[in-house]
């Protein structure tokens, strides 16, 4: 069905066209039409009226008829979880070699965006008229409801999203990968310090199931929930505090690391003759000389790449079938971890 009459699948309520716009701003659809391509000559009155419009319907324009009609925005939008989260450097970099040379531009918002008008992330994006999705978060319902373009989630893979490929890499591959190298140096009591998020998620479990595997306790502990610096600490503090004779722990990724070197070092834990430390992600925080952070890279820069050639199959073919994509990490190994003295 066309514009006027399409249905939302979740609710059954007709969703507002533009027609519906023109009526309650009180001007004619070519109008509507003008403000939403940006086009100069309107009244600022008048473009106010219908941008008022826009929003109290919470109107979206027919993105398939868009595109038909050759009115693409050449732009891709991603979504991030927190810009402080050092792994979207990888991500960032592997979508715009994909992206750059067909020419299409990255928009990039966290959950604050918009976030004044109760709106996702994802809302925003759409209020571009972005012609793809890149959702680098964990997803939720919200998202999906907002979702009018192909999608590709990457880094994620707990949570589904309707009609959108994953590219991630293999989280429980990548833990296993950190406990079997401390197991190989002698370590036997091996804490894990984690946060919220699918991919920590998955982390932790591929720790614990490790750990079990080779006959020993887990030990897993949270910060506030989250996965930055503040967290690590505080966690690794718990970790520490509760099990003296830990001589290793794994943090869920880099930035999780600093903070638990910083735990380390107020117990008076040197790294890595009294605490071995092995991180994820594979960020440039890992290769400081400061750190020089033994992790996991989860070969984040394939990730985006995979991402963006997912996304770009997805766009010319919607009704392609979905693909889940696993990237192979690997441990790279430096000066923060070493055999258990005697």
């Amino acid at each position: 069905m066309g514009d006027n009459g399409r249905v939302t699948q979740e609710t059954g309520a007709r969703r507002p066209n533009i027609y519906d716009v023109a009526s309650a701003a009180g001007v004619s659809k070519s109008l509507v039409s003008l403000v939403l391509r940006g086009a100069p000559g309107v009244s600022p009155a008048r473009r106010a009226a219908v941008e008022e419009a826009i929003e109290r319907l919470n109107y979206r324009p027919n993105r398939a008829a868009a595109t038909l009609a050759g009115n693409r925005s050449r732009t891709i939008g991603v979504v991030l979880d927190d810009y402080r989260n050092l792994w979207f450097v990888g991500l960032l970099s592997g979508l715009h070699e994909q992206f750059a040379p067909l020419g299409f531009r990255v928009a990039v918002a966290d959950p604050s965006f918009n976030a004044h008008l109760d709106r996702t992330p994802v809302d925003g994006l759409m209020s571009l008229r972005v012609d793809g999705i890149v959702i680098a978060t964990e997803p939720s319902e919200e998202m999906f409801a907002a979702l009018d373009v192909p999608a590709v989630v990457a880094g994620n893979r707990d949570i589904p999203v309707p009609g959108a490929d994953v590219v991630a890499n293999d989280d429980l591959v990548g833990s296993r990968l950190a406990v079997e190298h401390l197991v190989g140096l002698g370590h036997r009591e091996i804490g894990h310090v984690t946060g919220g998020g699918g991919a920590a998620r998955l982390r932790a479990q591929g720790y614990e199931a490790a750990m079990r595997e080779n006959g020993l306790r887990p030990h897993i502990k949270e910060g506030q929930g989250l996965t930055m610096e503040s967290d690590g600490y505080q966690a690794s503090l718990k970790l520490l505090d509760q099990n003296p004779s830990l001589t290793a722990i794994f943090a869920a990724n880099d930035t999780m690391a600093l903070g638990a070197a910083g735990a380390a070092r107020d117990r008076g834990r040197r790294i890595p003759e009294d605490l071995s430390l092995i991180g994820y992600d594979n960020s440039p925080l890992a290769s400081a000389n400061l750190l020089r952070l033994t992790t996991v890279d989860g070969r984040n820069e394939e990730v985006g790449a995979g991402a963006a050639k997912a996304l770009l199959d997805r766009m010319k073919d919607p009704s392609a079938p979905l693909r889940t994509m696993l990237v192979e990490p690997e441990l790279v190994i430096r000066a923060s971890t070493a055999a258990v003295t005697v």
